[in-house]
């Protein structure tokens, strides 16, 4: 595993988190457990990724922005496999998102402060608004935006919507080679 400076990577219940060797993991960040993130994700300044109880998954190109925090939940007498995280590819989750025991399809979006709860589902192509909340077991369809508190579907996303999106996963993933560089440039490991 390439070297993650200012990172804490902690092995717990015998599962230790895999990263791939192109993610960028910035310093502050906390993962622990049965995490998996995949080639050429970011998982930005401050977050917390915490699989103690079961499983959180992240695809390729997806990032996680600044303060946010991802949890999951064990076994319980309604969800009797537990509430992993599930993320795909090329998935934007905003500044100090709280994401859990949900899944989130590929080129879904949860904006800034949004929370996704226990077996809620943000599918491919939609957006969770900023500062919306996604409850238990709510599902949202493909280009599809919620908003509020609680969430509700709003209406469906233009092209020049998704077209954004798009953007702001190229965005992210190259933003973190430039992040990478600097901290290598620091003396904090590899670029």
């Amino acid at each position: 595993m390439t070297d993650r400076p200012g990172v804490t990577i902690l092995s717990i219940h015998g599962k230790t988190p895999r990263i791939h060797d192109s993610a960028f993991v910035a310093p502050g960040c906390r993962i622990v457990g049965d995490v998996e993130i995949g080639a050429g994700s970011s998982i930005w300044y401050n977050c917390v990724l915490r699989a103690d109880v079961s499983q959180i998954v992240i695809g390729e190109r997806t990032n996680v922005q600044d303060g946010s925090v991802l949890h999951c939940d064990g076994p319980s007498p309604g969800h009797p496999d537990g509430c992993p995280l599930i993320i795909g590819d090329d998935v934007l989750i905003g500044h100090m998102a709280m994401v859990h025991g949900c899944r989130i399809e590929d080129r879904g979006f949860v904006g800034l402060g949004a929370i996704a709860m226990n077996d809620a589902l943000i599918a491919s192509d939609s957006m969770l608004g900023a500062g919306a909340m996604l409850t238990e077991g709510k599902k949202m369809g493909p280009r599809e935006l919620w908003v509020g508190r609680p969430a509700k579907k709003m209406r469906e996303l233009p092209d020049k919507a998704i077209a954004g999106m798009r953007l702001g996963v190229a965005h992210y993933a190259e933003n973190a080679k430039h992040h990478a560089a600097a901290i290598a440039e620091r003396g904090y490991g590899p670029a």
